[in-house]
């Protein structure tokens, strides 16, 4: 079926009580897991790009690996830009055929970061594709930003609400003690927090840093309104190290299909699992099902 736009879904996903899970690709390979993943479960999924990722592969290939696999998929498949900064980029993915686009201007003033933001609300009314923004600081490194913990910056829920007010987005991303890459010690996720801006906004919330949180740490942020939550670290570890493992158990084996099927179907587990996690299974259909009521 055609991509679709992220809004509807993650408004269906937080009135029924689960998050839709998004996926850092890195290459066909990872993308078709991920759309294979989620068919398996009848759940939506999240196709993420990061900038450098399009920097290193083109606008035009990622597009044509989503579309391939999903075009014939019966399950929701959003194409999205994460954590983007370059206004052209934002632009170019949302005319390419991304369906949702992120700008992370979370490191400007609040003033500053709602006039980036607002650019970006009219390229996606423009293209009619979903829009996700970011207030506060989100510790740790994602696609070469760096926040140390000192610098990072919890999200207020007054200001998150003004912030939601002046944009209508799809997807809202803030600092609630999560962090981006592995954890060092005990993640502290303010769930007060994620409970008081998701009351503020009414808008679903977009948990970044999903990679080594508990299950326990996913329900409870769930409950409250997160909506998406994001993996990319734990995918890069599993993406390299199915292919070291498989080359450590067949040395002799030079065939790079087995290679590849090994990473493949590693991946693919990986996606399942945090698609099941999230509550995903068998929401695709019932997300199909309450468009076409709404149509």
């Amino acid at each position: 079926m055609p991509l679709v736009n992220m809004k509807p879904l993650l408004r269906h996903a937080m009135d029924n009580g689960y998050a839709v899970a998004a996926f850092n690709l890195v290459d066909y390979n990872t993308t078709k897991g991920m759309v294979k993943a989620a068919e398996a479960l009848n759940a939506p999924v999240i196709c993420q790009t990061s900038s450098k990722t399009i920097d290193y592969y083109s606008h035009e290939e990622i597009v044509s690996w989503v579309r391939t696999v999903a075009e014939n998929s019966p399950v929701p498949v959003v194409l999205h830009l994460d954590h983007c900064k370059n206004l052209e980029m934002i632009e170019k993915c949302a005319a390419t055929g991304w369906t949702s686009i992120m700008i992370d201007a979370s490191e400007y003033p609040f003033e500053e970061n709602l006039e980036m933001s607002k650019k970006v609300r009219d390229i996606a009314e423009k293209y009619g594709v979903g829009m996700e923004a970011e207030l506060g600081q989100i510790m740790g490194v994602e696609d070469d930003m760096v926040v140390a913990e000192e610098d990072s910056v919890l999200t207020d829920p007054e200001d998150a609400k003004k912030f939601c007010d002046a944009l209508d987005l799809s997807a809202f991303a803030c600092a609630v003690g999560t962090a981006h890459g592995f954890y060092k010690g005990e993640p502290k996720v303010d769930f007060d927090r994620i409970k008081a801006i998701n009351e503020a906004t009414n808008t679903p919330m977009a948990l970044h840093g999903g990679t080594g949180l508990s299950d326990e740490t996913f329900a409870k942020a769930i409950a409250r309104g997160s909506a998406k939550v994001n993996i990319s670290t734990n995918l890069k570890h599993v993406f390299v190290e199915s292919f070291e493992a498989y080359r450590k158990a067949n040395p002799d084996d030079y065939e790079p299909l087995r290679v590849i099927d090994a990473q493949y179907q590693a991946c693919k587990d990986l996606f399942a699992g945090f698609i099941e996690k999230f509550g995903g299974k068998d929401q695709g259909s019932k997300f199909l099902a309450s468009t076409k009521e709404n149509a």
